[in-house]
């Protein structure tokens, strides 16, 4: 799998009962700060209607849904970056995931304790922005020193490096996020790899939002999403409370309490494929009466990188991809049906898998 979002925020904004609805787990998630100490991890299977259909079809023994990981870090605070909070812990946490669920709190309720004491969405947003890049701040210079002692030899890699460090340094001195500098080239690719910077990870925001306001009309989640908009993220609302309660239901319940809410599903399925496409992932089907499963991959994976998520030995020894588009058979309703009408189509090692793809992977070893 390997895939994770890392869950962060100003203490009691709502990170734990989001994890704990996403997972149904049982975690402290208590009125006062750094209630999370130790992340808590959740794996959670990705909802896709795809996949139930195409079980249905086959009458599959076994269905395999794709899954991503959550991680629940604890509360960062303002000073973070220099160890308040026991925040250089919390940022190591960070730097262990692929993305970012940044809960943003956007609802009043006297009976929870605000860390800054007051409500303001925009302020706490950069609150946890401003020590993330001030810890990367102090990457990039540790760096910047130690790769300057380095061009005195005339070396053309050091010197490449240090100006590409130096306008990485200016702009997160600037206040603006490592993921706003595209590296050009693969060393500096490799550089920032190798830095590993926390505001160079995709970010989600997740505003929290009370019952009353879940269809995003109040103006705390206006100003958040205008401020997302511009950074070039995206934001998902979530009403946590909500949430956790649906998570505790029996299907039936929860139905029920989703149609009295006027919502299609729960808030968290559009959360969790929000982070599947943050990481730019997609899926395709394997499908036989024995299992039918979901496999992700980045986008632009070939066949071969695709067969290595079933078993290694299909990538070593690929030979080729049987493919059918998940329109075509779900139209057809079954592979057989697919191929008897030319819609099955042979694709070798260059092929790029498309979402949704049906695949029967030839291998030989």
């Amino acid at each position: 799998m390997g895939f994770r979002c890392g869950i962060v925020g100003l203490p009691n904004v709502g990170k734990s009962t989001i994890f704990n609805a996403l997972t149904a787990a049982v975690i402290d998630a208590e009125n006062y700060p750094f209630c999370t100490i130790e992340p808590n991890v959740g794996i959670v299977p990705m909802p896709d209607a795809r996949l139930d259909k195409l079980a249905e079809l086959v009458q599959t023994r076994n269905k395999v849904a794709t899954q991503m990981e959550f991680v629940d870090i604890a509360g960062l605070v303002k000073g973070a970056s220099q160890g308040e909070g026991l925040g250089n812990q919390f940022l190591g946490y960070i730097r262990q995931v692929d993305a970012i669920l940044h809960v943003v709190r956007c609802f009043e309720d006297d009976n929870i304790v605000h860390v800054d004491g007051s409500l303001d969405p925009l302020r706490d947003r950069d609150v946890i922005s401003m020590e993330l890049i001030f810890s990367d701040l102090e990457t990039v210079e540790k760096r910047l020193v130690k790769t300057r002692s380095q061009v005195k030899s005339g070396d053309k890699k050091m010197i490449a490096q240090v100006a590409f460090l130096e306008t990485l340094r200016d702009l997160l001195d600037s206040g603006q996020p490592a993921r706003l500098l595209e590296a050009d080239d693969d060393a500096q690719q490799e550089l920032m790899r190798d830095l590993c910077l926390l505001t160079d990870k995709p970010v989600l925001y997740v505003a929290n939002v009370g019952e009353e306001d879940i269809a995003g009309d109040n103006e705390y989640v206006q100003k958040l999403e205008a401020a997302a908009r511009e950074e070039g993220a995206s934001l998902v609302i979530i009403g946590g409370g909500i949430e956790q309660e649906l998570s505790q239901l029996e299907p039936q319940e929860q139905a029920d309490f989703l149609a009295d809410l006027g919502m299609e599903e729960p808030g968290l399925n559009r959360l969790i494929r929000a982070g599947y496409e943050l990481l730019g992932l997609i899926t395709f089907f394997t499908v036989s009466e024995k299992e039918t499963k979901a496999g992700t991959i980045t986008n632009g994976t070939k066949g071969p990188g695709a067969a290595g998520k079933i078993h290694t030995d299909f990538e070593r020894g690929f030979i080729r991809a049987e493919v059918i588009a998940y329109d075509d058979y779900v139209a057809c309703g079954s592979e057989a049906k697919a191929k008897d009408k030319g819609l099955m189509r042979s694709e070798g090692k260059e092929y790029i898998v498309k979402d949704g793809d049906c695949i029967l992977f030839r291998f030989n070893v």
